[in-house]
């Protein structure tokens, strides 16, 4: 006998065994990593905390996008601005935590789908399985007899099975054919599993365009005034938002010119008056400083494709053209200024910074009025979108700007702190107020002003994404794939024969679905009444119900033994 433990000193029977664990080792701990890493639940984890990682970027101003408002908000906040700054908190997307979010995702996905794909090409290549012992176990079974008199045999019958199964998109193995017990196995609906990788390595297509355009695209922003020219160059924009990589050698050299903006309003219906239809932007554009001018329409939601950049119309208003002489009687400022539409009626706030006006800088702030129609009150308001009575309104300010101090300022707004007001409403001197043509001169021998004419303007949002038609091409591939692994449905079907003393043959088949599947029961209706096309067409099938064969609601023509087809 052997002694499986020597009892332990202190005890009164045999000490248990205990169980001891291999140790993994670092091989085995890599492995073990890689599986959880690599798991679907991993990945689905990862996605969902990148969603989460990107909340910050929409919380706090990014440099990249804005650098002069992360600069306010350092400032405004001396304690915990540099804290999150050290944590990258201004440069979400390109931080250090956030990349390592995002490179994890794309491991764990194609971790995920490898293994897949090469189990799904060897399953595709692998025959169907074999052919079970019992038929009638099957979700939908049913059996059929062929009369003797039909020269059917058992061999006949499962090649016509494989003919017809295959023709229904069923990949066929015949088995055993000039067998005793001949059979069919079939399995259809592969495509099922490969929508479903193909989904996922999709996704990792979208992800990875997604990423190039991060990295390598840009967007900037441009208001163009009637008779202005915009050169792709980085100081030709606005403002600028570039990728992480992105190198101002990518740009294009191409130039677009406004030449004329029309904007058509409303005039028949009462209760949309005055609404814009359609905005049409006329351009010439230059692919490069050689080549020649094209005329192109700007429409809304139809941008023009230039330089590998496409250009959007986002926005539109009136410039008036206004001439701005100093106390020395210099023309210190002259041409249009942007304002921007507040309302239906394109009521338009503006701002004007005259900085080498002598012997002070001079500053306007007020609005403009398309239409303007005095109230009971004397104040103006407006009435309509064009310029059918245009009127500027404008308080003016002297002293100094702050422009000289190389800080970056607001165009549209004026910081009045320092300034000393020279109009208003409530001063002595009343506010200004001016139609197309007419000037005024400013109190204390500081200048005058001059209201000389109306422009429009366009605002245009250039987007550059090398990735946008590569991720336009996943994702559609990625909803072409989630169709097939919902719609299509994998089954596997089996037929089997044999032939009674009598001489009929005997034909038994099942079918079973990998997963839930409603339709089963038609697709057995659909292959009996293909086999019945096949062998016993032209003859009366009506049968009556054998008990002893009833299977699930299938018929067993009665007459037929149940056991005549022998379960192998």
């Amino acid at each position: 006998m052997t002694k499986v433990k020597d009892e332990e000193p202190g005890t009164t029977g045999p000490a248990a065994k205990e169980a001891v664990l291999p140790s993994l080792g670092f091989a085995g701990m890599l492995r073990w990593a890689w599986r959880q890493l690599t798991s679907m639940r991993t990945a689905l984890f990862l996605l969902l905390f990148l969603a989460v990682a990107a909340v910050p970027g929409s919380l706090f101003p990014q440099r990249p996008v804005n650098p002069s408002v992360v600069t306010q908000y350092l400032k405004d906040n001396p304690v915990t601005g540099p804290w999150l700054d050290k944590l990258q908190m201004f440069d979400v997307y390109s931080s250090v935590w956030f990349s390592a979010i995002y490179i994890l995702l794309f491991i764990s996905l194609i971790g995920c789908v490898v293994p897949r794909a090469i189990a799904h090409a060897k399953a595709m290549r692998s025959q169907p399985p074999r052919t079970p012992t019992r038929l009638s176990r099957l979700p939908e079974y049913g059996t059929l007899v062929v009369p003797a008199d039909r020269g059917v045999s058992a061999g006949d019958a499962m090649r016509d099975a494989a003919r017809i199964l295959k023709r229904r998109g069923y990949r066929v193995e015949l088995r055993d054919a000039d067998g005793d017990r001949p059979s069919v196995g079939a399995e259809r609906g592969f495509v099922k599993e490969l929508g479903n990788l193909v989904f996922h390595t999709s996704l990792i297509g979208v992800l990875v365009s997604v990423a190039i355009g991060g990295l390598f695209g840009y967007s900037g922003q441009r208001t163009l005034v009637e008779g202005e020219t915009f050169v792709n160059t980085l100081v030709d924009y606005d403002s600028f938002s570039p990728g992480t990589n992105f190198n101002p050698d990518q740009l294009q050299p191409y130039s677009v010119r406004l030449d004329k903006f029309t904007v058509t309003f409303d005039r028949e219906s009462p209760g949309h008056y005055g609404q814009p239809l359609d905005f049409n932007a006329a351009l010439t554009t230059k692919a490069s400083p050689t080549s020649a001018e094209q005329k192109q329409v700007l429409k809304v939601n139809d941008p023009v494709s230039l330089g590998g950049t496409n250009i959007y119309l986002v926005g539109n208003g009136y410039a008036p053209v206004v001439t701005v002489r100093d106390g020395q009687g210099k023309i210190a400022m002259q041409g249009p200024v942007v304002s921007v539409p507040t309302d239906g009626a394109y009521t338009s706030l503006l701002t004007i910074k005259v900085p080498d006006a002598r012997p002070s800088q001079l500053g306007f702030v007020g609005f403009f009025l398309p239409t303007a129609i005095m109230d009971s009150k004397g104040v103006a308001f407006g009435s309509d979108p064009d310029p059918l009575n245009p009127q500027l309104n404008l308080n003016s300010f002297y002293g100094d700007l702050g422009l000289d101090k190389g800080q970056a300022k607001n165009v549209f707004t004026l910081d009045t702190k320092g300034l000393t007001q020279l109009n208003g409403r409530d001063l002595p001197a009343k506010g200004i107020v001016l139609s197309p043509g007419k000037s005024y001169t400013l109190p204390q021998g500081k200048g005058s002003i001059s209201f000389d004419g109306i422009k429009r303007y366009v605002a245009l949002d250039v987007h550059y994404n090398p990735g946008q038609a590569g991720a336009l091409v996943f994702a559609l591939i990625a909803v072409a794939g989630l169709v097939a692994s919902l719609f299509i449905a994998r089954r596997r079907a089996w037929v089997r024969a044999g032939v009674h003393p009598d001489g009929r043959t005997m034909v038994e088949y099942g079918l079973l679905a990998r997963g839930e599947d409603h339709r089963l029961a038609a697709e057995g209706a659909a292959i009996r009444a293909l086999l019945e096309k096949e062998w016993l067409s032209g003859k009366d099938t009506e049968t009556t119900m054998n008990p002893a064969a009833h299977r699930d609601g299938q018929q067993v023509p009665a007459g037929s033994d149940e056991g005549s087809v022998k379960d192998q």
